[in-house]
């Protein structure tokens, strides 16, 4: 998946953008209050995406 499109996943349910660590980017889920980290490549495989939104309590992207 590309990185751009689970960013956006993620920001269609509530995500927000926290900070810039050194190789990944910090989003947070307020209403549960949870936050997770999403590497910065241009691919990230399936498991992690799909690891990430459950972090997240959100939905798996399609």
């Amino acid at each position: 998946m590309k990185r751009r499109d689970l960013l956006r996943h993620l920001e269609r349910y509530g995500c927000e953008f926290i900070r810039e660590g050194g190789s990944h980017t910090v989003y947070a889920n307020r209403k549960s209050k949870k936050c997770s980290t999403v590497p910065r490549h241009r691919e990230i495989i399936e498991f992690t995406a799909r690891k990430i939104c459950k972090d997240l309590d959100i939905p798996q992207p399609s």
